[in-house]
């Protein structure tokens, strides 16, 4: 299977991140993917732990390929209805999200 990899910098703008994340601690290795706008897939590599991502542009179908679970949120900062993705599990292709969290065992 091929996989679509795209440049960091292009991953991290379907995220809205603070300049600070560089220096947050990383809970779990790996990748986060998904996709945006007209099906782009766009992925994020080692999400720092317990923190709140919100997607700046449509997201959907989110695949966890980290080693921690992740929560998905239907609204920005967390909120609304949430659906926890253990390592290796996708929400259906069509299911859309608009935050994350990597989430504390």
């Amino acid at each position: 299977m091929m996989r679509l990899r795209h440049p960091l910098a292009v991953a991290l703008g379907g995220l809205t991140l603070a300049v600070t994340m560089a220096g947050s601690a990383v809970a779990a290795t790996g990748t986060f993917h998904w996709f945006g706008p007209e099906g782009q897939p766009y992925y994020v590599e080692n999400l720092p732990d317990n923190r709140c991502l919100d997607m700046s542009q449509e997201a959907r179908g989110a695949q966890n390929r980290t080693s921690g679970p992740v929560v998905v949120y239907a609204q920005k900062q967390c909120k609304g209805q949430a659906t926890r993705l253990a390592p290796g599990k996708s929400a259906p292709a069509d299911a859309p999200f608009a935050s994350l969290r990597l989430s504390p065992r």
